[in-house]
């Protein structure tokens, strides 16, 4: 069986709804608090989980990877090599190695072994054109798949490595990736709303198993069991027939959309991650939803089964890992963080929390963000922060943080204002917010 996908992390409501068709039960949700595994300085992408069960990853739009023990949760090691947020890291059948993949399109190999901090990665098989938002590893370890927004399904070799060749056909971004049992057959879902299958030896398409009227965002396949389920753009689940593609469960709910997806080992369990931090629980063989709580502040990307299935890992916003027990459901031991009773914040202080916080500290050391800190930011000429590594546009530009540079920067946008910066779009069209968001800025930098 194929294991695809993890997802989310999150506030709790006051009542986790638990719908079993035909009856809706309620389980107390203040008894069910997860443990959390903590590093990185941004919002949490990919999940996985070594075969041995005792490793796991995790991948973050901080542009680290970060490789753990488990169940111990501590720090092993972190892989720094991509150049944009890092969406995908999945293990070697063999768990002595790494494929990871981000935003900047390289697909990169790293081996379990080494020092604790790495920028030097083993391999770098290629790069797409486009992001890349999931990975595939073939059952018998030598071929990786990855999924990208240039619309092609990339093939790697792992031994020897390089790229074997791309498989070209959707009609748009391509979002997930599969392989089949014996690792000749392979799955591929895209924003065209189709799931393709491919043969991986002759490169071509075999058929369309899926038409879905919204784009597909992630899949799981099982074919011993004979079927697919995967999550769209809509927020609708399925589960589809590998033989007659006819659809044997529909999940729908006004959540959306579906972000995330992760496979249980038995085969019994999906669990679907959507973009208001909702887990839903499927039986897969009888189609019924099983659990459905909140699980995350905000969307969920990242969803794995631990090991034993009784845990679930979600990823998401936040920039730490919820561990949610499963089985029994229970509350574990210490503070979780999400019980903090919220102090009231000036309209400032919020547009930076919107805007600012994923990627920058306040703190003189960058943390781990994707950017850099902003201590010290009024007066400072840009792309000068000792160790961090800016693009050559924004050095050559010559800036120098004021509140009117800083006021310019959100007016225009970074992609006017610094054409060719790796800072990510945020406009702000309202002039009192940015007026509020300099005012919180220069007491805050000081």
């Amino acid at each position: 069986m194929n294991l695809l996908r993890p997802l989310g992390i999150g506030a709790v409501t006051a009542l986790c709804l638990v719908t079993v068709t035909g009856e809706m039960r309620r389980a107390n949700a203040a008894d069910v608090w997860p443990a959390r595994l903590e590093g990185h300085g941004g919002p949490v992408k990919g999940i996985a989980v070594a075969p041995s069960g005792r490793s796991v990853t995790t991948a973050s739009f901080d542009y680290s990877v970060i490789l753990r023990s488990w169940p111990e949760g501590r720090e092993k090691a972190i892989f720094y090599g991509h150049d944009a947020a890092a969406n995908a890291a999945i293990f070697t059948p063999d768990g002595a190695r790494v494929v990871t993949a981000g935003d900047d399109g390289k697909v990169l190999v790293w081996s379990v072994d080494g020092p604790s901090e790495r920028h030097a990665v083993e391999v770098e098989l290629g790069r797409h054109q486009g992001k890349v938002l999931h990975l595939a590893i073939s059952p018998d370890g030598r071929t990786v798949a990855s999924a990208s927004w240039d619309g092609r399904v990339g093939l790697w070799s792992l031994d020897p490595s390089g790229a074997i060749g791309f498989l070209d056909g959707h009609d748009g971004p391509v979002n997930d990736v599969a392989f089949g049992a014996d690792g000749t057959r392979l799955y591929s879902a895209g924003y065209d709303g189709t799931i393709r299958l491919w043969s991986v030896s002759e490169r071509r398409e075999l058929h369309k198993v899926v038409r879905h009227g919204f784009g597909v965002n992630v899949l799981a396949v099982d074919e011993a069991a004979g079927r697919l389920a995967y999550g769209a753009l809509d927020g609708g689940i399925r589960i589809v027939g590998l033989d007659d593609g006819v659809v044997q469960a529909t999940i729908e709910h006004d959540r959306t959309p579906i972000l995330a997806v992760a496979a249980a080992a038995d085969g019994q369990r999906f669990a679907f991650g959507d973009g208001s931090g909702v887990v839903t629980i499927v039986d897969a063989a009888l189609g019924r939803v099983t659990q459905d709580f909140p699980a995350a502040r905000g969307p969920i990307w990242a969803l794995a089964f631990g090991p034993g299935d009784t845990t679930l890992l979600v990823g998401g916003l936040d920039s730490s890992v919820a561990v949610w027990p499963l089985d029994p459901l229970r509350r574990p031991d210490g503070d979780n963080g999400y019980t903090k009773a919220s102090e009231p914040r000036s309209n400032g202080e919020r547009q930076f929390m919107r805007k600012c916080q994923i990627c920058h500290t306040l703190t003189p050391d960058t943390a781990r963000r994707a950017g850099p800190t902003l201590h010290g930011l009024f007066g400072r000429p840009a792309g000068t922060v000792p160790g961090y590594p800016y693009s050559q546009t924004l050095t050559s530009l010559g800036i120098v943080w004021d509140e009117h540079t800083i006021d310019a920067l959100f007016a225009e946008g970074p992609d006017h204002y610094i054409p060719g910066s790796k800072m990510p779009l945020q406009k702000m069209a309202n002039g009192r917010d940015r007026a509020d968001l300099i005012e919180y800025l220069k007491e805050a930098t000081r």
